[in-house]
């Protein structure tokens, strides 16, 4: 059985991936993050990892495990988003702890892409507040772009095909002129 990765595994593994890889499609970069994680993947979508939530590095570890790791190593799939809850609660807790302001400022993002993964327009409101406080003219823009979406659409209808969802001849008509892919 393969061990589980550390905490600092993780983050140093994401540093050093940074952020040309981070929102890029690239199927060895996935078979890498299945290579490595995909054990301490398991675990934290377990709830087994709990315990790493409460430090800063802890916290940002489990996250990008349970937001960012799944659209790597699922890419296409239905489990890309299976995660996608559990990652949203462990961003929140750790944003009520102020975890994201004691992390180096390029990762402070990844405590708030959860709220942007989400279909809840609630959470979407929260990520553009977030984003727009953190600064970054990337993220905010995306920020607002998925709110928009959501706003729109109460979903992200890129994700219907995948979830087996009926897509409506709106979001057709959106999913052929945009490419957007979230």
């Amino acid at each position: 059985m393969q061990r589980l990765a550390t905490p600092d595994e993780v983050i140093q593994f994401w540093r050093e991936a940074g952020p040309e890889k981070w929102f890029s499609k690239d199927e060895a970069f996935d078979q890498t993050c299945r290579d490595r994680f995909m054990p301490t993947y398991e675990a934290a979508a377990r709830g087994d990892l709990n315990e790493w939530e409460l430090t800063p590095d802890g916290a940002l570890a489990v996250i990008l495990l349970l937001d960012q790791f799944p659209r790597n190593m699922f890419r296409g799939q239905r489990e890309t988003y299976k995660t996608d809850p559990v990652a949203l609660m462990a961003a929140d807790r750790a944003i009520e702890r102020g975890f994201d302001h004691k992390v180096e400022p390029l990762f402070r993002r990844f405590f708030y892409l959860p709220f942007m993964h989400s279909e809840s327009l609630a959470d979407q409101e929260r990520s553009v507040a977030l984003n727009e406080a953190l600064g970054e003219e990337d993220s905010v823009k995306y920020a607002h772009h998925h709110h928009d979406i959501v706003a729109r659409f109460g979903r992200f209808p890129h994700r219907n095909a995948i979830l087996g969802r009926e897509t409506t001849p709106e979001e057709e008509a959106f999913l052929k002129e945009s490419d957007f892919r979230g």
